[in-house]
């Protein structure tokens, strides 16, 4: 008798946790496919777009930290010492100041992707609120999972709310 109640206790909870389980209405979101959309993309596009300028700046730069290194290494056995050593003064100087700016703007690149990311970060939890909130989902899942199955990807979803 005892077995018997053990045996109807265990197929009631299988019951009871399986009912529980058809009931919860889970999502997944691919962060990788959610990266790839138009959105975020945006981000990245105007993220470059703000520092094209500073970026063409380094590059005039090194252009001419290339330019007066060959002057230099072509004028060298005409040169006078005193003319070679404030030539060569004048380089270095060059040359410290392009590492700095390229420090300068490295820096401010990083701050400002990070920025932009945070607030992508922050438009994609709002929309998956919104999703989960107004379908019933009870879990959305990011990120990486064994399996997701077409029922539960809603990461178009999530794209489209993002608009």
């Amino acid at each position: 008798m005892n077995k018997m109640l053990q045996f109807m206790l265990a197929a009631s909870l299988l019951l009871v946790t399986a009912s529980a389980i058809a009931e919860t209405k889970i999502g997944y979101v691919q962060i990788e496919r959610l990266m790839q959309s138009p959105q975020s993309l945006e981000t990245g596009s105007k993220l470059e777009a703000e520092f094209k300028p500073r970026n063409a700046e380094l590059q005039r730069l090194q252009k001419q930290i290339e330019d007066k290194e060959t002057a230099l290494n072509k004028d060298t056995p005409t040169m006078s010492e005193n003319d070679l050593r404030n030539k060569t003064q004048d380089l270095s100087n060059l040359k410290i100041d392009f590492q700095r700016k390229q420090r300068e703007v490295s820096e401010d690149f990083n701050l400002r992707k990070n920025e932009l990311l945070s607030n992508l970060q922050d438009r994609i939890n709002k929309a998956v609120n919104s999703v989960a909130l107004a379908e019933g989902y009870d879990l959305v899942f990011y990120g990486n999972a064994a399996y997701a199955g077409k029922k539960a990807d809603i990461t178009d979803k999530i794209i489209k709310a993002l608009k």
